[in-house]
């Protein structure tokens, strides 16, 4: 395994290798390494054989070569699918990743992984579980690595992965994303003893970094493209960010 080494917790590589690369696949993972990024977010969800995947659209159409819903494809002609091309011609043939490959990436190289439960259609429960399940199951034969970080805008898959990390006495932070931040938003993720509440960078303001930290509760926000707005994001007092552009932290 590699040598942890320390980095920088608040930029998060966005679906793994931002724009540099196709999203939520390894070949993306690998790209935002080499940049320097050493935390990673991606979107899971489960395929019809019970396999957890990363895709963020409940369709396959935007980012691979096939067309339709996600939720039907078993894990074994998912594999088939080309997740690249749509980027560019280097990535031809790049197939979507499956979480499983991602923690084993994050084994080798000793990167944190802000994990996104996106579940398809009706599955909100059963992928929240599922995300939980595996990670404590990863953490006991990897008990070194840096825990994941659990996040979702389905309240539901949160509270299911809540519910299975107290059953098991697991210690794995949660983060509530919502797209518009208020008050409930904030009482909401307490009440699921998140560590976090991720929101559009756009809702960000000194008075709600404040109203978040008093609450105990971290703010990171999405997504940050913008050197100017990054830096003055930071200044707030904002936890974390997600970016697109993997040549962000070095223009700061």
């Amino acid at each position: 395994m590699t040598t942890r080494i320390p980095f920088d917790l608040r930029w998060f590589a966005h679906r793994g290798g931002g724009d540099a690369a196709p999203e939520n696949t390894l070949a993306a993972f690998e790209v935002g390494f080499k940049a320097g990024f050493r935390a990673f977010e991606c979107d899971v969800k489960l395929s019809a054989d019970g396999v957890l995947w990363l895709l963020h659209d409940d369709t396959l159409d935007r980012t691979t070569d096939a067309r339709g819903p996600a939720a039907p494809w078993r894990w074994e002609n998912l594999q088939l699918v080309d997740a690249g091309s749509w980027h560019s011609a280097t990535f031809k043939g790049e197939p979507p990743a499956s979480l499983d490959q991602v923690l084993d990436f994050a084994a080798r190289h000793a990167v944190w992984l802000n994990l996104e439960i996106k579940p398809n259609p009706g599955q909100d429960a059963q992928t929240g579980e599922a995300v939980a399940r595996r990670v404590v199951q990863w953490l006991a034969d990897q008990p070194s690595a840096q825990r994941p970080l659990l996040s979702s805008f389905s309240l539901a898959a949160l509270q299911a992965a809540r519910a299975v990390l107290d059953a098991l006495q697991a210690d794995v932070p949660l983060a509530y994303l919502v797209e518009t931040y208020d008050a409930a938003a904030l009482e909401q993720a307490v009440a699921l003893g998140a560590e976090g509440l991720h929101t559009d960078w756009q809702q960000v303001t000194p008075a709600v970094v404040a109203a978040v930290h008093a609450r105990g509760l971290k703010l990171r926000a999405y997504t940050v493209n913008d050197a100017n707005q990054a830096r003055a994001l930071l200044a707030d007092g904002l936890d974390g960010l997600f970016t697109d552009r993997l040549d962000l932290p070095s223009r700061l």
